[in-house]
């Protein structure tokens, strides 16, 4: 059975899983997410857990490089 989100019922194609692996990677917010993607940010959040992409921001200084 194929995922589906939860707000459309449209699968997702693999050029959007790899859209938001890409806006993931990018720390982009779910929110802005949502409105590149035409998805819900429920729907987000369920494929990212899915397929195992983290949503978290990475532990990183706000100030850059402080060296």
């Amino acid at each position: 059975m194929a995922d589906r989100s939860s707000d459309s019922g449209q699968e997702w194609a693999d050029d959007q899983v790899k859209e938001l692996r890409d806006l993931a990677g990018a720390n982009t917010p779910v929110g802005v997410m949502s409105m590149k993607l035409g998805r819900s940010e429920a729907a987000i959040r369920s494929k990212a857990q899915s397929e195992d992409i983290s949503l978290l921001p990475p532990n990183r200084s706000p100030y850059g490089d402080m060296s």
